[in-house]
């Protein structure tokens, strides 16, 4: 009886909303950008959803990091190209920056969950999952495992799961696990390469093997041969961490796909919107997989976004010169923009009629593409460093424009990019501050090294200017 009351008091609330709306009475408090999402029902859909993240904004209630451990030890300069570092960060400084970053987002409401500690969890919880997860690894290590594959995982699986995890992430030196019996061909011409396993360096940026959206995951395909083997981890804590496992939490691209895609390139802007950046990292033909995907097996996300931002290391994600930060509010690297302030933006949405199921708009309105997608007449796009191009330049290498919000217009920043940060909070924001003198060598920022497991949903302030549902046409007929 108490569930049919509450659903019964859902249903007049949202009729009561949606006669507002009809009415042209805005803004309607509780409406995120044109759909109704009440606190009651949120906390029923975490218990039936264990991610659910509609925002890049709302609350943060649950977040998955990796702290930086061994395998920053071992990057040397001969392998820091092939590992994607330009340079080397001292680890027990880069550990105390991540652990201060940490403790930040619990001292703001989070559960902080780690990779390293799921991804052990979930091996010990399924069963045959350490010998299945062992081979997965070998088999994508073949480069340099060298023939060695029985040897190197009876090593590992003679390791208590946690361990097996560690050694994963940080590599295997050939020195440490002598292989046994006559060197091959191989060992003799390779014998100065140190590693059966290469080092996964690139872990504490937990953003980009695989992407919460909606109460889905993508399983990414990564971009570099180094970064590939990363996807796995999530892949086994989806399959057997007693968290997720008892959900089948969908995963709307998996790590088997043809074509590559990267987490920070993947923004949630509205429950029915998602931008994603077609750059080094990410291809186009991904983003009509992932699109034809979201369109069939689900019916929140109905339009997805394709940014074309430059193919360079400096511009390797959309979120290293592009994040939300607030209902209305962006940062944003001009450098990305043509002279007049546009970028070239692909609309895609379904289309049965259409040979590949899908319809393209093209423009490169940015400030207009992103005022009807919010649904409001105002939107404030911050540049980093102000606007100078050299100290723009310099804030962006050191990820100024990869702010995290932890809730609407309350970011995570490091403090080297002052003045992105001075900009920030003239523009009303909270900024809080970390350091991060070393873990910015890896090149990634506060959202680089988060991955949202839940957000609170998102209720829009009365105060926010001239707000009006989705697709409304703009009274004033501003797009600037």
């Amino acid at each position: 009886m108490d569930d049919w009351l509450k659903r019964i008091g859902h249903f007049i609330l949202e009729w009561c909303s949606f006669v507002e709306i009809l009415s042209g009475n805005y803004p309607v408090r509780g409406v995120y950008y044109g759909v109704q999402r009440w606190s009651a029902e949120n906390e029923e859909m975490k218990l039936k959803h264990p991610i659910s993240v509609h925002s890049e904004i709302g609350k943060l209630e649950a977040v998955l990091v990796k702290r930086p451990g061994r395998e920053l030890e071992n990057l040397t300069p001969d392998y820091m190209e092939r590992l994607l570092f330009d340079d080397i960060p001292a680890l027990p400084v880069a550990q105390k920056e991540h652990d201060d970053f940490a403790a930040v987002l619990r001292d703001n409401g989070a559960e902080v969950l780690y990779l390293e500690e799921l991804s052990a969890e979930a091996l010990d919880a399924g069963e045959g999952a350490r010998e299945a997860f062992v081979e997965d690894i070998l088999l994508e290590s073949s480069h340099t495992v060298g023939g060695y594959e029985d040897f190197i995982g009876e090593y590992l699986l003679s390791l208590p799961s946690d361990k097996l995890v560690d050694e994963v992430m940080c590599g295997i030196r050939k020195c440490k696990v002598d292989a046994p019996g006559v060197k091959g061909l191989q060992d003799l011409m390779d014998r100065r390469y140190p590693f059966y396993l290469d080092p996964m360096p690139n872990l504490y940026f937990t953003r980009d093997p695989a992407a919460s959206m909606g109460h889905g995951m993508t399983i990414n395909r990564m971009y570099a041969v180094a970064r590939q083997r990363e996807s796995l981890f999530m892949q086994y804590v989806l399959k057997f961490h007693p968290r997720f496992a008892p959900y089948d939490v969908p995963v709307w691209l998996d790590r088997d796909q043809t074509y590559h895609i990267e987490g920070g390139d993947e923004l949630v802007l509205t429950t029915d919107t998602v931008a994603i950046g077609v750059s080094q990292r990410t291809s186009a033909p991904a983003i009509e997989n992932l699109a034809r995907s979201l369109f069939a097996r689900q019916n929140g996300i109905t339009r997805v976004l394709a940014l074309e931002i430059p193919e360079t290391r400096a511009f390797m994600h959309l979120d290293t010169v592009f994040t939300m930060v607030n209902y209305n509010q962006f940062t944003i690297h001009p450098a990305i923009q043509n002279d007049d302030g546009g970028l070239n933006i692909y609309t895609l949405e379904a289309d049965p009629d259409s040979p590949r199921g899908l319809s393209f708009t093209h423009n490169d309105d940015l400030r207009g593409t992103l005022k009807d997608v919010l649904g409001v007449d105002e939107l404030d796009l911050i540049p980093c460093g102000g606007g100078d191009p050299l100290v723009a330049a310099r804030e962006q290498w050191n990820d100024g424009s990869n702010t995290l919000a932890i809730a609407p217009g309350k970011v995570v920043t490091y403090s080297r990019n002052y003045v992105s940060n001075d900009l920030m909070r003239e523009h009303g924001l909270e900024v809080l501050e970390i350091t991060g003198s070393e873990l910015s060598r890896g090149r990634g920022g506060p959202r680089c090294m988060s991955q949202p497991i839940v957000r609170a949903a998102v209720e829009v302030p009365d105060h926010l200017p001239r707000l009006r549902p989705m697709g409304a046409p703009d009274p004033c007929g501003s797009i600037g």
